[in-house]
């Protein structure tokens, strides 16, 4: 049995991208939480280390935002510390894979998703970050297959998102600590959850009856909102007005109008109406008024996204945006069902469908793509999370800038010449 739990980001972080460009894997909300919180219950152990890129937990906001403080399990280097890659969802391959004896190695379609292996053995890569991987893999441990749930896209955490809510709230009460005004409803309380420090006022509906609902401390539900569950709504978010269903919303954000099965990371606004569904939005994201994604073919055919340099079948009839951190849509900005918005990107063109993808950085404005200047990026930045009385880290900053290098190509190869 074993008696810690590290946790890696293996390589595959890109293909997750925008989400992961500036947040590691395991902080990404996921269920009613993240993929690290989750794990850390599911395994029952005390955290040993998160092994992930440098420098981008810092500052990241929220509770998803930090990785969790490692216990001191007191053990010995003869102790078997559990791997896990973050991607991997917890389900009945991890019982199975304690039945293994000795050290082991534990891989799904060829990618590592777990290992058993002494601390002794294990000490020399803690700390290594992006390497802890290619040190795993030189430890050449007994490979075992298995049939694990591992999330390679952004729409998967979408598409999975609602179960893993159930989950992650199946042994929940439903208990009210909060504010709950007398002429709101509440429709099968006992799967509803309110935190001491939330409100719900007159008129709003919290309809339980298709799955749980958890409304954590200091989150508000204005009149006038229909919150469906399943639905994980997080610390300070407010919802104001519309209706808020089957979606995990992160710390912070302020949301209005039709919100359907989507993953919000986190401090992201859309405060008026529009249809955003089935979509993964990432954090400081702000969508203007009537901002609306399509998430249906007219011919109900799977739909199509452009990721990692590839067209790929998503294998979903209903799939909206997939959209980076900080971006900015206005007025009545239309985005196509799969579309992908690099982080730091600005869109304009209200009325006009946005280009399906977008590389980070780009400024669209209904007619062309152009790039977006980082510096004025970057100023946006310090205003946006100034208002929320956050600072932009100095992490954060060192990561937008080495992503603006690293995307330069990208835009180059997309945008018309100017």
């Amino acid at each position: 049995m074993s008696g810690a739990l590290v946790l890696f980001e293996d390589a595959r972080w890109q293909d997750l991208s925008p989400l992961t460009d500036l947040m590691p894997v395991p902080a990404l909300a996921f269920g009613a939480s993240d993929l690290a919180t989750r794990w850390r219950r599911a395994a029952n152990l005390p955290l040993l280390a998160v092994e992930s890129r440098p420098g981008l937990w810092a500052g990241l906001p929220g509770a998803a935002g930090r990785p969790p403080e490692p216990a001191s399990p007191g053990q010995t280097g003869d102790d078997e510390v559990l791997v896990v890659n973050a991607a991997a969802i917890p389900g009945p391959w991890l019982a199975e894979s304690s039945r293994v004896t000795g050290p082991a190695l534990f891989t799904c379609g060829g990618r590592r998703v777990a290992a058993r292996v002494t601390r002794a053995r294990l000490a020399p890569g803690l700390g290594k970050g992006e390497g802890f991987e290619a040190f795993l893999a030189d430890l050449e441990l007994p490979v075992h297959a298995v049939d694990a749930r591992v999330i390679a896209w952004p729409w998967q955490l979408i598409e999975w998102n609602a179960e893993a809510i159930i989950d992650d709230l199946a042994r929940a009460r439903g208990k009210v600590r909060g504010e709950v005004h007398s002429m709101a409803a509440l429709l099968e309380p006992s799967r509803v959850t309110i935190e001491a420090g939330a409100r719900v006022d007159a008129g709003a509906v919290l309809d339980a009856r298709e799955g749980p609902i958890h409304l954590a401390t200091e989150v508000l539900v204005q009149s006038h909102t229909l919150v469906i569950g399943p639905c994980a709504i997080g610390v300070g978010t407010h919802l104001l007005g519309g209706v808020i269903g089957r979606s995990t919303i992160g710390p912070g954000c302020r949301l209005a109008g039709e919100v359907d099965t989507c993953v919000w990371q986190g401090w992201a606004n859309k405060r008026h109406h529009g249809f955003v569904g089935h979509s993964a939005i990432g954090e400081w994201a702000n969508l203007g008024a009537m901002t609306t994604t399509s998430d249906l073919k007219n011919n109900y055919g799977t739909i199509r996204v452009r990721a990692e340099g590839r067209e790929l079948d998503s294998g979903l009839i209903k799939l909206g945006a997939m959209i980076g951190a900080g971006v900015k849509t206005g007025i009545g900005s239309l985005l196509p069902a799969g579309a992908m918005v690099g982080t730091g990107s600005h869109l304009f063109g209200g009325g006009r469908y946005a280009p399906k993808r977008l590389p980070a950085f780009s400024w669209w404005d209904g007619e062309r793509a152009s790039e977006y200047q980082l510096e004025k990026f970057l100023a946006t930045a310090r205003n946006v999370m100034g208002r929320r009385r956050r600072e932009l880290h100095p992490a954060q900053e060192e990561a937008l800038r080495a992503l603006f290098e690293a995307t330069a190509a990208e835009r180059r190869e997309a945008f018309i010449a100017t």
